[in-house]
């Protein structure tokens, strides 16, 4: 085999943009093996990149810039990086870690090396809001709904997204999971969940358990996913979720008003048993008028004296609208 193969198989791709690897292999009539190679090498020295899953995958030319993986940055900020950065890029490309940090940089015109500072920085500025792995979410609670609050705890597996870089690595699990019922994020948000959900089920002794039901119907529903995934031993508490004419989602409202009214006429707990505490979860907390109506239901029917809740993400401030999920 020639020694410019590879530089023949980058002109080939160059002029016939989006290309399969079976029309490489048949255009120079190579061994498949032999092809794969080559794109293997050049995918490597980022000079191809690899679009799509099997068996539709396609392969054009990189034109993003070669990164620099050998920035001096120490092992701490390094590893805390490669724990918690992910971004989906807009042709539905995982950037995860390190990789993913330089590519959101590369994005946004940044420098790295001063950037994973501000990065760590963020972090560890809400870093005094966790708690054994948890975010507590009454402060937010309180500030939105002042007395009116009827949750006794109330917690976030993480923030749905922070300043300056967005989602959060869970946040962009949540979005893209939901939005386009892709199992395999769905399970990444369940693995991640489960360990937080099991310490408060047994801290709270929590004999009942609630899923917030959905109002939009989707092919892969993330609630569904999420109750299975759980495997909870842990008796359910009927609520039911009732449709106008027009299905309308809490994250349609932008209005706290509208929200809470929202809740109050679409929600109805059913449950006929009582309970010494119960764990509402939901998803995601915007303004939190979902969880915060089902928990004054079950109060005043005296299905339960002590609901805590607990969703996968929650925003940062008060009031706040999570359009998206």
């Amino acid at each position: 085999m020639r020694t410019d193969t590879s530089q023949r198989i980058l002109e080939f791709i160059e002029k016939n943009r989006n290309i399969t690897a079976k029309e490489i292999i048949d255009f120079f009539n190579f061994t498949p093996a032999a092809i794969h190679r080559h794109l293997s090498r050049l995918i490597e020295s980022e000079k191809l990149k690899k679009i799509g899953r099997p068996p539709k995958v396609f392969y054009s030319i990189n034109g993003e810039k070669k990164r620099d993986n050998k920035l001096e940055l120490g092992s701490e900020y390094r590893k805390v990086i490669e724990e918690n950065f992910l971004k989906i890029s807009p042709i539905g490309e995982k950037k995860e870690g390190w990789e993913g940090f330089l590519y959101w940089c590369d994005k946004v015109n940044v420098d790295p090396g001063k950037t994973a500072t501000e990065y760590i920085k963020v972090l560890k500025k809400y870093k005094p809001l966790y708690s054994d792995g948890l975010i507590n979410g009454m402060k937010k609670f309180k500030e939105t709904f002042r007395d009116d609050v009827f949750l006794d705890k109330v917690f976030y597996l993480d923030f749905y997204s922070i300043e300056r870089f967005g989602k959060t690595k869970l946040g962009q699990q949540l979005l893209h999971g939901k939005q386009n019922g892709i199992k395999d994020l769905i399970n990444e948000v369940i693995k991640t969940a489960k360990p937080g959900i099991m310490s408060i089920i047994k801290k709270y002794n929590i004999d009942g358990v609630c899923f917030v039901p959905w109002t939009i119907n989707r092919k892969v529903q993330f609630m569904r996913e999420l109750e299975n995934g759980l495997k909870l031993n842990i008796k359910k508490v009927s609520i039911s979720k009732i449709k106008g004419e027009i299905p309308v989602s809490q994250k349609s409202l932008s209005k706290k008003a509208d929200r809470i009214e929202n809740a109050k006429n679409t929600l109805v707990v059913t449950e006929k048993s009582h309970f010494k505490s119960i764990l509402l979860i939901d998803d995601a907390v915007g303004s939190g008028a979902t969880l915060n109506e089902i928990a004054r239901q079950i109060k005043e029917k005296s299905i339960a004296k002590k609901v805590i809740g607990v969703a996968i993400t929650g925003s940062v401030k008060g009031f706040d609208v999570i359009s998206e999920v």
